[in-house]
């Protein structure tokens, strides 16, 4: 019993082994461990074409990841294949403990069709320095990718190994679908290095991608990005709020125009005589036109001054731009419009692993965060719940050890046939003494033979008979208080439990608003793991009360049919003996 109470209670404060850690744990020096499920089927990403080699946005917020143990820089952050073995590159966009957000691309080599893959981020290692190799992430054919992560006044950085930095105004953003954005006002563009890495070959392969937001929409045309070689140009932007690409003189048709103020993924595709556009990740128009040969600068937001066309300014976020040397296919796009959005089915996080074997997770959060006076609120539920399950477990024995006995004992009693005394004399009936029965009626009998032997006869008055009923109903009661015995101890449970979990509760929650108050943050990160451990207290008082409703409920039906069976023994017993004293000594019975 002792054993079974404290495996409960491990169980409750989350301290039993969740999941074992596999035993082939790739590197020993690393504490924790989590899982990051790769899922293709139609319940997450709905990829049916193999991807191929794809980077991976990976977003830990503090909802499925704890930041315990982790650096602050996320220096000692590592990614690692399903095979638990091979080290996958990664770049580390943004991390950010103390707002609990870390953004983090991760160069998966194959994402496959219709499936699910795994791979394995772990953290915790103080001695370890950082890993990432950023411009490894990103494939050769990948000319420039800009995040936009830089501090105000800073060119955008490419993150490729070919280090295609931009030039141009100050456009730091705001938050942006991944990170933080660039902000373009009307008056500011982005210059693109013409680097023979950026090179077009006349009808050759080419791709763009990129987010953006509008303000709104535009009464014009306005440039995404642009360039030019001579009278050549390669045009991609929106046509009152409407996509389209141009180069030379070829335009896509028209479609649907995209909606002000929402984050829209455009992705441009070329090789040979096709050009592809993509709004989010779907088809949206074709142009049958092959590139021009480019070696020129190209510009983001706008277009090089001077140029004859009229267009009007783009004004809106732009975030994650991609150039390409070959030509995306669909399914990429797709993966990517649907991976880098806030709201992505394709990557599923598992809970955080400790290499001793425990999981953690959101249960360690909360555990983590609760304040000294609400483990003194559960350290006394927890009592409470122990001792509510000892007085159960007790009490449940002794009803059902004098249920079987009562059962035996009216066996041997009505064996006896019309000598209802007969039993008392058998010291065979020594085995009954479990029964309340038996006890009932030893002193039934003995009240019997007592008058008797005190009269000098073998008949009792009438009147004896009521006393001998009054003397039965005295024990029927102490029978009673037997049956009884610390229940009123599970009735404390019951009401006492809730309320004592809800006072921790309320304590807990003032703590945590007073510590918010005291700290200025008022951000949800801050809020949510005090509130959640405060809510502790009140689950720990529902553990405490709801066995002990079942139990005293369970326990009270089966008393009261033991006391029911007493009261009609009783009954019968006295009825037996006055038919008895009719029968034998009528003339007694009479007087």
């Amino acid at each position: 019993m002792t054993r079974i109470l404290l495996l409960t209670c491990l169980l409750i404060l989350g301290w039993v082994p969740a999941a074992h850690a596999d035993t082939s744990w790739w590197n020993q020096d690393f504490s924790f461990r989590k899982a990051i499920t790769i899922d293709t089927t139609a319940k997450g990403g709905n990829v049916t074409t193999a991807v191929g080699r794809t980077p991976l946005l990976v977003r830990l917020h503090s909802g499925n990841f704890t930041f315990d143990g982790v650096s602050e820089s996320g220096a000692d952050v590592r990614f690692v294949a399903a095979d638990d073995k091979t080290p996958l590159n990664f770049q580390i966009e943004s991390f950010d403990p103390v707002l609990g957000v870390a953004l983090i691309w991760v160069d998966v080599p194959q994402v496959a069709a219709d499936a699910q893959q795994q791979i394995w981020m772990y953290y915790g290692n103080a001695k370890a320095q950082g890993a990432e190799k950023a411009g490894a992430v990103f494939d050769a054919d990948y000319a420039a990718v800009y995040h936009f992560e830089e501090p105000a006044g800073t060119p955008p950085h490419d993150a490729t190994a070919y280090g295609n930095n931009a030039v141009g105004n100050d456009i730091a953003g705001v938050d942006g679908v991944i990170g933080k954005s660039a902000h373009f006002d009307g008056s500011k563009i982005v210059t693109l290095p013409g680097s023979v890495s950026m090179n077009v070959a006349e009808g050759g392969t080419f791709t763009f991608s990129t987010w953006i937001k509008l303000d709104a929409l535009a009464d014009g045309r306005a440039l995404v990005y642009a360039r030019r070689q001579g009278e050549q140009k390669l045009l991609i932007g929106l046509d009152h709020g409407v996509p389209f690409v141009q180069t030379g003189d070829a335009t896509s048709t028209a479609g649907e125009p995209i909606k002000a103020g929402a984050w829209t993924h455009l992705a441009v595709t070329a090789a040979g005589d096709d050009i592809a556009l993509y709004v989010d990740g779907k088809p949206y128009a074709k142009l049958a036109a092959k590139l021009p040969a480019m070696t020129s600068q190209a510009t983001l937001g706008g277009d090089i001054a001077g140029q004859a066309e009229t267009f009007v300014p783009f004004t809106g976020l732009m975030d994650e731009v991609r150039l390409s040397r070959i030509a995306r296919p669909a399914t990429l796009i797709a993966v990517d419009a649907q991976t880098q959005g806030a709201e992505s089915r394709l990557l599923n996080y598992g809970a955080d692993e400790k290499q001793s074997g425990v999981g953690f997770g959101y249960f360690g959060i909360i555990v983590k965060s609760v304040t000294a006076d609400a483990w003194v609120i559960i350290g006394i539920l927890l009592v409470m719940a122990a001792l509510s399950w000892v007085v159960m477990w007790q009490r449940a024995a002794y009803v059902n050890r004098v249920t079987n006995a009562n059962e035996d004992f009216l066996d041997a009693f009505r064996q006896q046939g019309r000598n209802i005394l007969a039993l008392s004399k058998d010291p065979a009936a020594a085995r009954l003494q479990d029964a309340s029965l038996y006890r009932l009626y030893k002193v039934g009998a003995a009240e019997v033979w007592n008058r008797r032997d005190a009269d000098g006869h073998d008949h009792i008055a009438s009147e004896s008979i009521e006393a001998i009923r009054a003397t039965m109903d005295s024990v029927l009661v102490r029978e009673n208080q037997r049956l009884s015995k610390s229940m009123v101890l599970l009735t404390i449970a019951i009401s006492g439990g809730p309320f004592l979990g809800l006072l921790g509760t309320v304590v807990g929650v003032m703590i945590t608003f007073a510590a918010i108050a005291a700290a200025g943050d008022v951000n949800v990160n801050a809020i949510a793991p005090g509130i959640a451990a405060a809510l502790l207290a009140t689950v720990a008082g529902l553990f405490v009360a709801i066995p002990a409703l079942f139990g005293y409920n369970y326990l009270l039906i089966r008393n009261k049919n033991v006391t029911a069976n007493m009261q009609v023994f009783v009954d019968e017993f006295v009825t037996r003996l006055a038919e008895q004293q009719r029968t034998t000594h009528p003339s007694a019975v009479a007087a």
